[in-house]
């Protein structure tokens, strides 16, 4: 099975998923992983990403969401996926992909990504995120706001995985 945790920058993808991922004993990756060097350079530099720079980037997580599937890797991956195109190119197997989306408001994501160190996205493009972002209307919505924890055990209750 491959769960997805998706929402804005800022909303705890990476954190939320490595906590999953270890809770649950399975793999993890970061969808910032599979960006190219330009698209580091242009979100560093405070220039959105338009579709036809995500489309390589989405490629890239849809080849190896298809590994991990094909090996059978139980995988958590935080990516962004904003739209919902971006989610249909990545849901390979409804039977076997999970999306969980952390939602929040824009003052929250935006307080703690000014208060965010050593990562490229610039904390300016949060309008962009929001401006794209088309909420999914099937999977586990969580809000972003509550502690880590708590989040977690919403998270795996609605699973319904076993730790």
């Amino acid at each position: 099975m491959v769960i997805i945790i998706m929402g804005v920058s800022g909303s705890g993808k990476s954190t939320i998923g490595e906590m999953l991922a270890s809770a649950l004993n399975w793999g993890f990756s970061d969808a910032d992983s599979f960006h190219s060097p330009a698209n580091v350079e242009k979100m560093s530099k405070g220039i959105p990403l338009n579709d036809a720079d995500r489309i390589p980037w989405l490629l890239a997580m849809q080849r190896a969401i298809a590994q991990w599937l094909q090996e059978e890797r139980d995988m958590v991956l935080a990516c962004s996926a904003l739209k919902s195109t971006y989610r249909e190119m990545l849901d390979i197997d409804p039977d076997r992909i999970r999306l969980v989306y952390l939602k929040g408001s824009f003052e929250l994501i935006q307080k703690r990504l000014q208060s965010r160190q050593n990562h490229f996205m610039n904390k300016d493009l949060l309008q962009s995120q929001f401006d794209t972002l088309e909420e999914p209307k099937s999977a586990i919505i969580v809000d972003a706001s509550q502690p880590p924890e708590t989040l977690l055990q919403q998270i795996i209750t609605n699973l319904g995985v076993c730790k």
